[in-house]
């Protein structure tokens, strides 16, 4: 299907916000500027005050924990972990993975983001059922608890998603494989997973010097701090592995983040509500390594916006630094679109540029936190809100249309969602 966007201000490669227009022929961006004279489109969305940038790339996530919304608030992780989430996501079955994620899907449309990494489980199946039905691009891999009793079986389960699901839904899916962390995948599991991801040629999605208890924990057990160790076992060897949180470096985490090519994804909402700490986003920007944006769970967030934590990312590291060039806007809005898509290695994605995925949100421009209309990148990262998100478009398909959505029922995602959380919380 041919889509014309006209007469739109749009976020270029360069930077840059001109008034232009937009065609996309099939999935494809396939000319920004004057209309050509052969372009017929069968659908022409009116731009007038409206702002296109690429949709938003949520780089780390837990989708179905929107069920654990508001569950287990103000707590310290670990005590967050073993004595609210992990009791209560033991009692998930498969039905509500699948509403979890639905919901996931709808907060996501609605708040911008087009694209999300995945790391959860069981029934991971589920969430690839609901990304060929939103229409959403994802990321998915099944969790893997290296100190369970059916750890190889979890890492069975991932080798059949990659085998079932990568590259599925018209080529909007990815499988990688995600051993949960550290400390709950000891070394010999960690050779395992490594072993089986490289077999397939698939990347890693794992998190990383979350907490100082973490490293503590890490030192005393192998006398290493987690980057370390975890290289010695190979998962790291087949490249561009995707690390969340990436809180707690020194210069030897650092070094072994380069050697791999080992991109972070930054939690700034996640990470300041768990008390966790503040990663060294800037310092990792000077040593060339990829750092994206992640909204992590709902139930450690507690909301999968994604504007949010771009206006977090900007502000954070400039008190934490007490430099306000730290992380300009134009840098933090990269982190949530260009930066996302080279985290997980999606080619052509995160820029409006002709022959890429026409991935793109709109905003609408016409709100009081939009005037006057000085910077319109500063608007969006300092003054808007995921509100003013109107017309959501993956690979050249509306999703969400002046708000009206296309693809989901919001009535019945959010009545089986409760349904579901209900039943885990109680």
């Amino acid at each position: 299907m041919r889509i014309l966007i006209k007469n739109i201000h749009a976020l270029l490669a360069d930077g840059t916000t001109p008034e232009t227009n937009i065609c996309i022929d099939g999935s494809k961006i396939s000319h920004i500027g004057e209309v050509p004279e052969n372009f017929r489109p069968a659908k022409i969305i009116d731009g007038t005050n409206r702002f296109a940038v690429p949709g938003f790339v949520n780089a780390h996530t837990h989708a179905s924990m929107t069920l654990l919304r508001s569950y287990a608030d103000d707590m310290e992780l670990m005590d967050w972990l073993n004595g609210m989430i992990w009791p209560a996501e033991a009692k998930m079955k498969r039905a509500d993975i699948y509403w979890g994620a639905m919901l996931a899907a709808l907060e996501m449309i609605q708040s911008g983001t087009t694209t999300f990494a995945d790391m959860y489980g069981p029934c991971m199946d589920e969430v690839a059922s609901v990304v060929a039905d939103s229409g959403l691009r994802a990321v998915l891999s099944r969790g893997l608890i290296g100190i369970a009793p059916d750890a190889d079986q979890k890492l069975a389960e991932n080798v059949t998603l990659y085998k079932d699901f990568n590259e599925a839904a018209d080529g909007r899916i990815t499988v990688m494989f995600s051993p949960h962390a550290p400390y709950t995948c000891p070394p010999d599991y960690m050779k395992k997973v490594a072993k089986e991801a490289q077999a397939l040629d698939a990347k890693i999605h794992i998190h990383m010097h979350e907490t100082k208890t973490e490293i503590k924990d890490s030192v005393k057990a192998y006398g290493k701090r987690p980057f370390t160790w975890v290289a010695e076992t190979g998962l790291f060897d087949g490249g561009a592995a995707v690390a969340a949180h990436c809180v707690h470096l020194d210069e030897c985490d650092i070094a072994v983040m380069k050697k791999y090519d080992i991109r972070a994804v930054h939690n700034p909402g996640s990470n300041m509500k768990l008390a966790s700490g503040i990663a060294p986003v800037p310092k990792l920007f000077k040593e060339g390594i990829c750092v994206a944006l992640g909204t992590d769970g709902a139930s450690s967030n507690n909301n999968l916006d994604m504007l949010e934590e771009t206006n977090l990312a900007a502000l954070l590291h400039k008190v934490d630094t007490f430099d306000p060039l730290s992380v300009p806007a134009l840098e933090a809005l990269k982190m949530a679109t260009e930066y996302g898509a080279k985290a997980l290695s999606i080619k052509n994605l995160g820029v409006l540029s002709e022959g890429n995925s026409a991935d793109i949100t709109l905003f609408c421009t016409e709100g009081s936190a939009w005037c006057p209309k000085n910077n319109l990148v500063s608007l969006l990262v300092y003054s808007a809100n995921a509100s003013s998100v109107d017309t959501v478009l993956v690979d050249g398909k509306v999703l969400m249309e002046k708000k009206e959505l296309k693809t989901l029922d919001e009535e019945r995602i959010l009545y089986e969602a409760q349904r579901s959380a209900d039943r885990l919380t109680h």
